[in-house]
């Protein structure tokens, strides 16, 4: 579906446009930048100023065209006149920017970082301060259309399109081209709209893509419709948005625009645009879309009169939104701990939150039970894994599982052999190598009511993907409960038979640090299933760690536990019970330190925490309390390792129990070796656990 741009005096004029109420956005839009920075901005009522002047007239028109039932936007910090076209209301924007109670976060995120949960017309997804992040989330909408449409049969999603926008620099980043790559291959229902007003702050466009025209560079993409045009002519601007939404509505494939643009105002408020001569300010307002639109319609359209009237309103309903957002209280400083996790009521009723995740659908998952009923024999952690993904994507409809060689091989660990065969490629399938793809579209598809279970084939493989996953976590807490996307991320690391820099990094305490995720770490196939399901049929996003020294260990084989059977996040498993001092581990620690116990023969408790996020602090004190020494024995670096947290818990609630240092037992501040010899060097030892133990029960 490749196509040369069309030259914009040709387009037909086609539709026919409102032009009052894009007038009207317009008008409130502008009215709304002139208040903010010649009021409100001085006085700091505003700390955080994006101006859209120069950009209104093309994204109230885009706006006017998101017409489908669940049509999706990924949006950016400059994309208000698109949201007030999309029905934000003038008060809520203006007690964003104001950091007042309610609104779009409650005043919790720069107030153009916008959000708008819908369950019927255009949902706009959390934005995010980094630039480029849009994009991905947006590609997980538009297949969450295709899957609800296709898979589940709900006719209701079909003809809708997802849509991101972004700025011109944004084309340079990893969530571009990753977008790019995925709704070209799969033909997705997605449209790019990107708006070239010729700098990334004060870099100029030429800077971030060859020629300074992205458009122009895709023309030979396959399976990308391109258009290109200039603002300066609006009539043709809003025949070709229809033009390209109804070819991306009706199934043409994806498509691309380019809409040049000036930008009439600096990056930000702090920006004085002293990197711009006096003739190229000149310039840029010579071409303002608003007056080119006043040359084109008055007096044809509308009167001097009635123009300067629809003017005149615009500022008198900015007036009276910013008398009701300064009516509104500061926010609530109390509240601000909350809504990190789902969190119940006092009512013991869970607060849903408005958009994302199937609870707030109505589906309720069956509550599960922490009592096992183990049936037939032993089975490996990795067949616990896949029995449980198996028997959830049967019960649950919306569940997904997708990543690198996860469909026909059945993942590079054999997870998931043989689920593509029985639920075929519309449920299980395997994705182009790119992590921010992989975890950006499970945003998007969470946010659209599915439950997404992405997997990364090695725990180093992550790091690409760090932004959507940090900017998951805070989805909900940033939104005030507005929005969250819960998924599981299925991610194999930690050392095996041998290391390596690349494959055998633990390093789990980044995802504890990664606000918003819950994190599990299982040392045994009965807990494995009893927290993939807990984590499968919950409300937050979770890291599900798959160690892979234990996915076909001797010693963490279980009997199945059950079709129903679930661990409670945060309740870790006291595997003995002692006198003498307390052992807590996690993940492959826990094998050689129930060895070493067994070795030393000394009385100890022994603790498997199970789960990090969150962590089972009151089984530790009670623990440390009574044996009144502690050793924490885990894989992960030693500085500022997870040991460091329940060390500095246990210093500060139980110091005065303590007859005895805390212990700690980690690896050195060294990448995995892959030398066996080397790893053994390095690793946590039973021998070295044993030492360890008997040191500290002779104190």
């Amino acid at each position: 579906m490749n196509a040369n741009p069309k030259p914009i005096s040709t387009l037909p004029a086609r539709g026919c446009v409102d032009w009052r109420k894009v007038i009207r956005h317009i008008a409130t839009s502008r009215a709304l930048d002139d208040l903010e920075e010649s009021t409100l901005v001085p006085q700091r009522k505003v700390l955080y100023q994006f101006s859209a002047r120069g950009h209104e007239l093309t994204q109230v028109l885009l706006g006017s065209q998101l017409t489908g039932s669940h049509d999706g936007v990924g949006a950016y910090y400059r994309s208000r006149p698109l949201l007030l076209s999309l029905g934000l209301s003038l008060e809520d924007a203006l007690a964003g920017t104001m950091m007042r109670a309610g609104g779009m976060s409650d005043g919790r995120d720069i107030g153009v970082v916008f959000n708008l949960p819908r369950k019927s017309g255009a949902c706009v997804l959390p934005v995010c301060g980094g630039v480029g992040t849009q994009y991905t989330p947006a590609v997980g909408w538009a297949q969450a259309l295709r899957y609800r449409a296709v898979v589940l049969g709900d006719k209701e999603y079909e003809n809708s399109i997802a849509v991101a926008h972004g700025g011109d620099a944004s084309t340079a980043t990893n969530g571009f081209w990753a977008a790019l790559n995925i709704v070209t291959t799969e033909r997705l229902p997605f449209l790019f709209f990107i708006e070239d007003n010729g700098y990334g702050i004060s870099v100029p466009s030429r800077q971030q893509t060859p020629g300074g025209n992205i458009a122009r560079n895709l023309e030979g993409f396959r399976g990308l419709r391109i258009f290109d045009c200039d603002a300066s002519d609006p009539r043709s601007v809003a025949a070709l948005i229809e033009e390209a939404v109804t070819l991306v509505r009706s199934g043409g494939g994806p498509a691309l625009i380019r809409m040049l643009v000036p930008r009439l105002s600096g990056h930000s408020g702090q920006d004085t645009q002293t990197y711009k001569s006096a003739g190229e300010i000149a310039a840029e307002k010579a071409r303002d879309p608003l007056e080119r639109l006043r040359g084109q319609i008055v007096p044809d359209v509308f009167s001097a009169a009635e123009w300067d009237a629809e003017m005149a309103k615009g500022r008198q309903a900015v007036a009276e939104a910013l008398a009701l957002a300064e009516s509104r209280s500061a926010p609530d400083a109390a509240r601000v701990r909350r809504f990190v996790f789902s969190e119940a009521a006092a009512d013991g009723c869970v607060e849903i939150q408005q958009q994302g995740g199937t609870l707030c659908e109505g589906i309720v998952p069956p509550p599960g039970t922490p009592q096992a009923s183990p049936q037939g024999p032993r089975i490996n952690l990795v067949t616990a894994v896949r029995r449980t993904l198996e028997h959830e994507l049967a019960v649950n409809p919306r569940m997904l599982i997708f990543g690198e060689d996860v469909g026909r091989k059945g993942g590079v660990h054999a997870a998931t052999l043989g689920l593509q065969e029985k639920f075929g490629t519309g449920r299980v399938f395997d994705t182009s190598l790119s992590e921010e793809g992989i975890i950006g579209r499970a945003v998007g598809m969470a946010a659209a009511g599915l439950m997404p279970v992405p997997e990364i084939q090695f725990r180093k493989y992550a790091d690409p993907a760090a932004e959507q996953l940090n900017d998951c976590g805070t989805m909900r807490w940033r939104t005030a409960n507005r929005f969250a996307a819960p998924m599981v991320v299925r991610i194999p690391g930690g050392f095996f038979k041998c290391g390596d820099p690349w494959h055998s990094q633990s390093n789990e305490v980044q995802w504890v640090h990664g606000l918003g995720w819950r994190v599990a770490m299982p040392s045994n196939a009965q807990d494995a299933v009893g927290l993939l399901r807990s984590a499968l049929r919950g409300n937050d996003p979770t890291i599900f760690f798959e160690h892979r020294s234990l996915l076909d260990g001797s010693w963490a084989r279980r009997a199945y536990p059950g079709d129903e059977f679930v661990v409670p996040f945060g309740k870790a498993a006291v595997l003995r019970e002692g006198s003498v001092l307390t052992v807590v581990s996690w993940g492959a620690m826990v094998e050689r330190c129930e060895q070493a116990i067994v070795n030393t023969g000394i009385s100890a408790d022994h603790l498997d925490l199970r789960t990090l996020s969150p962590w089972d602090r009151t089984a530790t004190l009670a623990s440390v309390r009574k044996t009144r020494r502690c050793l924490i024995v885990h894989e992960d670096t030693i500085t500022a390792g997870f040991g460091a947290e329940i060390a500095a818990v246990i210093a500060k609630e139980a110091f005065f129990d303590l007859d005895a240092p805390i212990e700690r037992l980690a690896v050195p501040d060294v990448p995995s070796p892959h030398s066996p010899i080397l790893l053994e060097e390095v690793l946590p030892s039973v021998a070295t656990i044993s030492r360890a133990i008997q040191s500290l029960a002779e104190i």
